[in-house]
């Protein structure tokens, strides 16, 4: 899989060079580019917003930086899927990483300030695949955080990054609830005891008590994730 990602802080993208993903991009199995929004300005400055048409508070991103980098960035490889990073959009979720991680080729544009001028969006999405995608229900100071969280959460997904597939269908969200607790050695702790049918060794025990304890969790946690008959 190959990602892209322009924004005004590139350096930001290193962070994937850490852990698991790190070692997917010294494989081969995934390809990440940055890019500097800055590289694609005119001016001594490096200008890339300015003021807001009919007033407001805050800084707009310009569409003549945005519209270049894009440029460029859409004339050099497969045809991606574009995700313009905004509180306005679309929410994340891991239904939304599967599809991330079907795609060859993922484009990530972080706005910052009051976001981007909307005729970015309206432009490329008339030449490509577009999505605007937010984290979650909050703001954050520009799109880089969340570009890197959506990142990691599609890249995880793909083949030979995880050591053991099979973890990754026992993990929160993947059956639409929430994961059911864990736990390891010792089986004794500050008085704490792990659940006696953890260590009974009685498999389909073990699996009813994880499913009992999964939407008993959701329940408690997350009542919206559930099910009506739930």
């Amino acid at each position: 899989m190959i990602v892209e990602v322009v924004s005004i802080f590139p350096e930001l993208v290193g962070l994937l060079d850490v852990s698991l993903l790190g070692k997917a991009r010294g494989s081969g199995l995934l390809e990440v580019r940055a890019h500097d929004l800055r590289d694609f300005t005119h001016d001594r400055h490096r200008t890339v917003d300015d003021t807001p048409y009919g007033g407001g508070a805050g800084m707009v991103m310009r569409p003549e930086p945005w519209g270049e980098a894009l440029d460029a960035v859409l004339a050099d490889g497969p045809a991606p899927l574009v995700v313009f990073l905004t509180p306005a959009g679309e929410r994340f979720d891991q239904a939304m990483a599967r599809r991330f991680a079907a795609e060859e080729r993922l484009v990530f544009c972080c706005g910052r300030y009051e976001g981007i001028d909307q005729r970015v969006i309206e432009h490329t999405a008339a030449r490509a695949r577009v999505l605007e995608v937010s984290l979650g229900d909050f703001v954050l100071n520009g799109g880089e955080v969340a570009a890197l969280a959506m990142i990691e959460a599609t890249a995880r997904l793909l083949p030979g990054v995880i050591g053991n597939p099979e973890s990754l269908t026992e993990e929160s969200h993947e059956s639409g609830l929430l994961e059911y607790p864990a736990y390891t050695k010792p089986a004794e702790w500050r008085g704490l005891e792990v659940p006696p049918v953890l260590r009974s060794g009685d498999h389909g025990a073990v699996a009813r008590w994880r499913a009992a304890q999964s939407l008993e969790r959701t329940r408690r946690v997350r009542p919206d994730l559930l099910p009506p008959e739930a």
